[in-house]
C-alpha cells in the first residue's frame, strides 16, 4: 500500500528528494505522493519533521 501525506504536512520539502522513484511532488497546500508510483519504501517518512507521510 502506498504512503500518503497527511494534512500535518508543513510543505518543507524534505521528503521530495528522498523518494527513489520521484513519486512525491508539491501540491496546492501540501506535498502529495503518487500512489501508482510509490514503492512503499518509507524513505519519506524517515526524514519528515512532522511525521506527515503515513503508510
Amino acid at each position: 500500500m502506498a504512503y500518503t501525506i497527511s494534512t500535518d504536512c508543513i510543505s518543507c520539502g524534505a521528503c521530495e528528494p528522498e523518494c527513489p522513484v520521484n513519486a512525491i511532488s508539491e501540491g496546492d497546500d501540501k506535498y502529495v505522493i503518487d500512489a501508482a508510483t510509490c514503492i512503499d519504501c518509507g524513505a519519506c517518512a524517515g526524514v519528515c519533521p512532522v511525521n506527515a507521510p503515513q503508510a
